[in-house]
């Protein structure tokens, strides 16, 4: 992240921090979706669960959470869960027993 330098002529200002992540919602107000996707891996099959709002190192412990349950490799980044392989229902079982409610 770059610093960006503010002039100011009020002399009680401030500068603030600002931050670029968002809080993460409560697990009950989060809704996932999940798909299973083949394009551009060269025909082999990966699950992607999208639509999570929060910091990324609450994605990533999800994404850590869920390969660890599967047994199976993958990633979370921009926004995204990547779970290799074919585990569309096991992985939609999994968070609905994580709490996670909408769910599809």
């Amino acid at each position: 992240m770059s610093k960006k330098i503010v002039y100011s002529t009020n002399p009680t200002w401030v500068p603030t921090e600002e931050s670029d992540e968002m809080d993460t919602l409560p697990i009950q107000q989060q809704k996932l979706r999940i798909r299973l996707e083949t394009k551009q891996r060269g025909g082999k099959k990966a699950t992607i669960v999208q639509g999570f709002v929060g910091t990324i190192d609450d994605l990533e412990t999800l994404a850590k959470t869920i390969k660890v349950k599967l047994g199976t490799g993958g990633s979370a980044k921009d926004g995204e869960i990547l779970i290799q392989g074919d585990y569309v229902s096991k992985t939609k079982e999994l968070l609905l027993g994580l709490g996670y409610r909408d769910t599809k």
